[in-house]
């Protein structure tokens, strides 16, 4: 192995766009990167948290990533889990490196605030991260992991963009299985893109015909509410009029497309048991007042359901080494993401928010982040035309928050000949574990499925 000169080393835990964009932003800056990731390809919830009929806003995200990874400055080091595969402390006090930045994302759905609820995860109770997970690659030839029954009359629990993505998804198996029934077999992609009512009617058929109840999703404060695009702080009664209706009007375009229907208002408080199964929830209806849900006394109904699927946000893995603050994370400085009790571990991306959707960028008026909000529910019949957009404002939150932390970094002494390549001898060791050869681009290849959706 040649002999490197001094230089700074830093470690990146995730690779998907905060990890890359970090990766990128170092390199350019004369470090060595090291990216730590989870998986066997990079991409994250561009893979795994978006529904396959974005197809090409993945691909697109696809090639931004490799273009980070596959170049000289960045290290990959896949099938590698911090905290499992490596311990956290060992990671930050043992290898050496000048600094250790979390980009793994939020991974982690937020808990279903009802008690008793998680004894029945697989037993009526679906996790959103699951959910996409399993309608993304189950139909791959190589896929082993859990199955999942869709039922209609399915309940949602949340109200964001991925909620609508979820019901979508229900919606859409949900009339594929019915229709195979009849001998018909649709394709996904299309349903999605001419919608449930006009995929029916070219076979002849109405959504009363085939008999099914529509998904529902039950929201705690009024559809106005939804955080379908944000206002503006400053925003007057006008302006904030405008979104409400912008808003109200996206998500009555998606349940005339998709045939969910949505109980605004409604907080769950309770569960509905079938033996060893969850059958529903029991709800309690809200008043919103100064933009809080407040429960009504008394206004408690229970609603009973074959599946219940929560999509009420993300939040990161916990890891042991690294001090929490509730479900998230506890930073000493946000502005750089500074991890408490270190001062060489910091935090970029969704992994700081707790932000596990792509969110709307609050660079962009709000106007044209909800048009491009319809693109990306597909509710104009586009091609999902100028979606990548929406994920702008996580590829620059990550290289601006990446530029500071490699501001401080070059601030520091760089490490020695010998301590660079004792960490690179580190990581060529565990590429090898885990059967990584060749390049980057190899690999990808290697483990990318043929049949990929």
């Amino acid at each position: 192995m040649a002999k490197r000169g001094p230089q700074q080393v830093v470690a990146i835990i995730g690779g998907a766009t905060a990890g890359a964009e970090a990766a990128g932003m170092f390199a350019d800056r004369g470090a060595l990167a090291v990216v730590f990731e989870q998986n066997a390809r990079p991409y994250g919830k561009i893979e795994d948290g978006l529904p396959r009929w974005h197809a090409k806003l993945r691909r697109k995200e696809y090639d931004l990533v490799n273009a980070k990874l596959d170049r000289p400055g960045v290290l990959f080091v896949p099938l590698t889990r911090i905290g499992r595969d490596i311990e956290f402390a060992d990671l930050v006090h043992h290898w050496g490196f000048s600094a250790v930045v979390l980009a793994q994302g939020a991974w982690r759905d937020r808990p279903l605030a009802v008690d008793g609820a998680e004894r029945y995860i697989g037993r009526g109770l679906l996790y959103q991260n699951a959910l996409i997970h399993w309608f993304n690659h189950y139909e791959e030839r190589g896929y082993a992991g859990p199955q999942v029954r869709i039922d209609d009359g399915a309940i949602v629990v949340g109200g964001g963009l991925a909620s609508i993505d979820v019901l979508k998804v229900l919606q859409i198996e949900a009339v594929r299985a019915a229709l195979r029934d009849r001998g018909i077999h649709e394709d996904t992609l299309r349903i999605e893109h001419d919608g449930i009512p006009d995929t029916l009617a070219a076979h002849g058929l109405t959504w009363d015909a085939l008999g099914l109840r529509p998904a529902t999703l039950f929201y705690r404060r009024r559809i106005e509410d939804m955080p379908l695009g944000e206002i503006p702080e400053d925003a007057d009664a006008a302006r904030r009029h405008k979104v409400e209706v912008l808003r109200k009007r996206i998500l009555t375009k998606a349940m005339q497309k998709y045939g969910f229907a949505v109980r605004p208002q409604h907080v769950p408080v309770g569960l509905l048991v079938d033996g060893d199964r969850l059958a529903g929830l029991r709800f309690q209806e809200t008043t919103v007042v100064d933009g809080r849900a407040v429960p009504i006394e008394g206004a408690v109904h229970d609603v009973h359901a074959p599946l219940v699927i929560s999509s009420i946000g993300s939040v990161p893995e916990p890891m042991r080494g690294i001090p929490q603050e509730g479900v998230l994370f506890r930073f000493a400085d946000l502005t750089v993401g500074r991890v408490d009790g270190y001062d060489t571990v910091f935090g970029v991306g969704n992994v700081v928010t707790g932000k596990g959707n792509i969110m709307v960028s609050r660079r962009h008026s709000t106007e044209v982040s909800l048009r491009l909000i319809d693109h990306f529910l597909g509710l104009d019949k586009g091609e999902h035309a100028g979606e990548e957009k929406l994920l702008a404002p996580i590829a620059g939150t990550a290289e601006d928050a990446a530029a500071q932390v490699a501001d401080i970094v070059a601030g520091r002494s760089p490490l020695s000949r010998d301590q660079v390549d004792a960490i690179v001898q580190r990581v060529r060791n565990r590429q090898a574990a885990v059967g990584y050869g060749g390049t980057y681009r190899e690999w990808i290849e290697r483990v990318t499925p043929d049949d990929l959706v």
